[in-house]
């Protein structure tokens, strides 16, 4: 069982991660001043660069939305995992194992190995099929794409490949790179016959199904030829990398725009997630080969940042009698949600692909956009089932619709529906609000005995009350704080010499500590960094990602994020040297506002005192004063 990761190994995981190679597999960086790096912030729209990237401090900051981490939490943040799971493909990234406290474990250096050797099986798998597609042998695959408004640019788009008609085409193609039976045996791409393996797909088009890192995990394939005896759609079976019930198709291309939108789009097929994003609605995803579970509920509360404060799930079914079921399968997982869910009908049973082939790119957009709440279809649905004609009826679909009513959590949208499904029984509002709260009742007695009967008896889920990872209103001694005036020039002296100190700290050697240390901020929030770098101390000072990290875990929390800002922003060196020259030259201007400061301080009491009265005190500060000016010169001289 895996425990916390030693604290020592993330430390190392942080240290020896490039930061830079990371990010550039996101986004695409330009050098912006020396060891300084650019690009479009991935975390928000803009237009003009602002996401700013400082390999030798190992940290991030978007100047324009105010992201900021380092290697972990940028990982964490794109690939939409925990910390355990970003500190653990980092360090599967730079071959080191970690360790873990309290005797747990995590992945071997052996298990690690061997699920690269899965990945990279899958992954020339995927290039292999998307390689056969263009061969003379794959035109009935291409004709099937090109029947339902797939082009070539659409096939490449989602990876789109052919398996040949051979029994081992792909088998004697991973075997010549190296790849032995008994590891393609555990890839699930392989079935087993008394002369040995031989390949699980042959004639079908292939979608290759990805992980939400984008990583090749298992494959789905759609029949072609008539004489082919197998199901309509064959799957990847279950393997150490494939758990269908923890996948979903276009995770990897709708991750993005899920967590810029707030909204996840749940479709029946791969062609139907196709048709979503060449229509413009880039939030689609399908299962793959099982109902919408719990474990998909984990992927999509995660990405929607589901914790109350919006966002949308839209489920998408036909109109038909297994649509409406599937409907109603999606209801019963609905009270794990705190973001609303919705159903979206198409009326005629056309699925998005038929939709976009019959009626354009716009049907799409117009089938999500006439989404209705999943409760209401589930309202709409029981009363169908009833004779609504007869007293009798009437009274068996209020029975079987005022549970369902009675779980709308929106506390102001429950009295409108409780009028809304009077109206449609034709009985009077204080019936049904009568057994909507009778249902309420009932469903929290069942819940107080630990028979909560599944999702509806208990009620919203405890995130919704108290998300994990809420944010805490700022508190303490950073509540205080407020951005500094850049156009005050004690404030911009200030922060420069910051920026110095947490981008080389290799300037405060020998006397320079000292002088740093005794110096006084008059900016709070610098003040904060300046008192947060002295606790530090410079005993990590000798590696600037370690250093930065240091400084931030003294910070008050509401600060942490300008201890980043200042650690990347691009100092003005265009060269080594005249990097040297500029950071003594600001801690030299530093410490003469300080002198400057302690001077005026001392020659304020000098003439406030009386010579007379007080003549050592006079002379202590004349030579106080007078060591201070020779101080100041030699700065200046140096």
């Amino acid at each position: 069982m895996a425990g916390l990761i030693k604290r020592e190994d993330i430390d190392e995981v942080r240290q020896r991660t490039d930061i830079k190679e990371v990010v550039d597999g996101y986004v695409t960086l330009k050098g912006a001043g020396l060891g300084t790096y650019k690009g479009l912030c991935p975390f928000h729209d803009e237009r003009s660069p602002s996401f700013t990237v400082r390999p030798q401090v190992g940290r991030y900051h978007c100047f324009g939305c105010g992201e900021d981490g380092d290697v972990i939490s940028f990982v964490q943040k794109m690939d939409h995992s925990s910390f355990h799971e970003a500190v653990e493909k980092l360090a599967a990234r730079i071959g080191y194992e970690l360790r873990y406290e309290d005797g747990g474990s995590g992945p071997s250096r052996e298990e690690v190995g061997k699920r690269q050797r899965l990945l990279d099986a899958h992954k020339i798998a995927d290039e292999f099929f998307r390689s056969q597609l263009l061969t003379p042998g794959a035109a009935e695959g291409r004709n099937f794409l090109h029947g339902r408004g797939f082009d070539r640019a659409a096939a490449e788009q989602f990876g789109v490949g052919y398996a040949p008609q051979g029994w081992d085409s792909l088998l004697k193609h991973l075997r010549g790179r190296g790849f032995t039976d008994a590891e393609l045996k555990l890839t699930g791409m392989f079935s087993e016959g008394n002369r040995g393996i031989y390949d699980r797909f042959r004639g079908r088009l292939i979608w290759p199904i990805r992980d939400i890192a984008g990583d090749t995990i298992g494959f789905g394939a759609r029949k072609l030829y008539e004489d082919d005896q197998g199901p309509k759609y064959l799957n990847t079976p279950e393997t150490t990398l494939y758990k269908k019930s923890q996948v979903l198709y276009g995770i990897d291309l709708a991750k993005r725009n899920i967590a810029k939108d707030r909204q996840l789009v749940v479709v029946e097929g791969y062609t139907d997630v196709m048709a979503c994003h060449l229509s413009g609605v880039g939030t689609a995803v399908a299962t793959c080969g099982t109902a919408f579970g719990a474990d998909h509920i984990k992927i999509a509360r995660r990405l929607l940042s589901d914790d109350g404060s919006g966002g949308e799930v839209i489920f998408t079914f036909d109109g038909d009698a297994a649509g409406q079921k599937a409907a109603l399968r999606a209801f019963e997982e609905d009270q794990r949600f705190v973001a609303q869910t919705y159903v979206a009908v198409e009326p005629t049973g056309a699925d998005p692909c038929d939709l976009r082939q019959l009626r354009g790119d716009a049907a799409v957009r117009e089938l999500i956009g006439s989404r209705r709440p999943l409760f209401e279809f589930a309202i709409r649905a029981s009363l169908k089932r009833h004779d609504l004609d007869t007293v009798e009826g009437r009274i068996a679909a209020l029975r079987e619709a005022a549970p369902v009513v009675a779980q709308i959590r929106d506390s102001g949208l429950r009295p409108a529906y409780v009028r809304e499904l009077a109206g449609w029984l034709g009985m009077p509002i204080d019936d049904v609000s009568r057994a909507v709260s009778g249902a309420q009742k009932r469903a929290a007695a069942q819940a107080a005995q630990g028979g909560s009967g599944g999702a509806h008896g208990s009620g919203a889920p405890q995130e919704a009350g108290a998300p994990a990872g809420a944010a805490m209103p700022p508190s303490g001694p950073g509540a205080a704080f407020h951005r500094p005036d850049p156009r005050d020039p004690v404030a911009a002296m200030e922060r420069q010499a910051l920026e110095v100190v947490l981008q080389d700290p290799s300037v405060l050697a020998g006397p320079a500590w000292d002088r740093f240390e005794m110096s006084r901020f008059a900016t709070p929030a610098y003040a904060a960094v300046h008192d947060a770098i002295r606790a530090a101390g410079l005993a990590r000072a000798g590696d600037p990602v370690a250093w930065v990290e240091a400084v931030r875990q003294e910070m008050p929390e509401p600060l942490r994020g300008l201890v980043s800002e200042l650690a990347v922003v691009p100092l003005p060196a265009s060269t080594p040297e005249a990097m040297q020259r500029y950071c003594r030259d600001i801690l030299a201007r530093l410490f003469e506002l300080q002198i400057t400061r302690v001077k005026a301080d001392k020659m304020g009491r000098l003439q406030r005192l009386d010579a007379a009265a007080n003549p050592e005190e006079f002379q202590q500060l004349n030579r106080e004063l007078m060591e201070l000016e020779m101080q100041r010169r030699a700065l200046r001289a140096e």
